[in-house]
């Protein structure tokens, strides 16, 4: 298939009359979930009654993420797509983390079924990296996103005021700084963009090049193109009107600084990404602030949640839809 018809076959609700059993097909609505990078670094074990998610440490990102904090979390969020797909075929599911693998054990019991706001907005949800046109949020659409963001040990700030989106741009760009100046984190990054959709389809992971606002290109003219354009003054400058364009910032934030805690902040960000689908607004990770370890705890400090830890920054608005990702076929995540 090419890149259309696999965006197509990807970013789909299933047919009517989906038995419940088929374990499968939950499966392919969790790996529509956000991922670092689109690594989608997770594994899934099929039991009678049961489902494990597993961290896939194969796929770490040791420069953006060196404690696999991000990889974690996109367990989280798996889990949050799985349990609504679930529900939606009349599956309860019960979620617990697992010490002993580091990852998740959902546990079903028959349910009546509910197709909820948060399941229809699965396969429109993306992460849109583009500017947003700025129009406030209404009081109402605010508080359904900081319900959405909470969790167990999980809160969500909301901020709006444009002094408050100039203290996020400041972080954003010291983040960007320290980045950029990373050679490895560089190449990291570089090896994780797909520039055409041909290569999209064959890895079916990574970023695709016009996700991130690029033209898709042969991989050399692509290469050659963001060596140009790749700088950390050109990237502050995006952010900054980005960042200015939102009508909010949300920092997803844990009580506790630890695996299971990383995971819960996954879920939460998974459901409030989905609650923003459902309100008609787009969503983009920000993430510089919590992802430069230095930078971290002073950004904490700065926006009132000192001593905790912030998980995600993620920019909320009205926007144009961009062009998708895709993901690997179901087959390649089960074992």
């Amino acid at each position: 298939m090419n890149y259309s018809d696999t965006v197509r076959e990807t970013w789909r609700h299933s047919q009517a009359g989906v038995d419940p059993r088929d374990y499968r097909e939950l499966v392919r609505y969790a790996t529509l979930a956000a991922s670092s990078h689109n690594t989608q670094p997770w594994i899934f074990e099929l039991e009678s009654d049961r489902i494990r998610i597993l961290p896939d440490l194969s796929r770490r990102c040791p420069a953006v993420d060196p404690d696999d904090h991000h990889l974690y979390a996109s367990l989280g969020c798996a889990a949050e797509n799985l349990l609504l797909a679930a529900q939606a075929v009349g599956l309860k599911g019960r979620c617990q983390f697992d010490a002993m693998s580091s990852g998740l054990v959902i546990e079903f019991e028959e349910a009546e079924p509910l197709r909820s706001a948060l399941f229809e907005a699965i396969p429109q949800r993306q992460c849109s990296r583009s500017v947003f046109d700025g129009a406030p949020l209404s009081a109402g659409q605010l508080e359904q996103l900081q319900a959405a963001g909470r969790g167990e040990g999980v809160s969500v700030l909301l901020m709006i005021l444009e002094d408050q989106k100039d203290l996020v741009a400041d972080y954003v760009a010291r983040g960007n700084d320290a980045q950029f100046a990373d050679p490895a984190w560089a190449s990291e990054l570089k090896s994780w963009v797909r520039f055409n959709g041909k290569e999209a389809v064959r890895s079916g992971d990574g970023l695709y090049g016009p996700v991130m606002g690029n033209p898709a290109v042969p991989r050399w003219l692509g290469q050659l193109a963001m060596e140009a354009a790749f700088s950390a003054k050109k990237q502050n400058r995006k952010d900054r009107r980005h960042i200015h364009s939102s009508s909010a910032i949300a920092v997803l934030y844990s009580e506790v600084d630890d695996v299971p805690h990383w995971i819960e902040a996954g879920r939460c960000y998974q459901r409030l990404a989905l609650q923003a689908t459902a309100l008609g607004l787009c969503t983009a990770f920000i993430n510089q602030p919590v992802e430069v370890a230095a930078l971290r705890p002073e950004f904490a400090l700065a926006i009132g949640i000192e001593g905790r830890r912030p998980d995600f920054v993620v920019r909320i608005g009205h926007g144009p839809q961009m062009p998708r990702s895709l993901r690997r076929p179901v087959e390649d995540v089960i074992r």
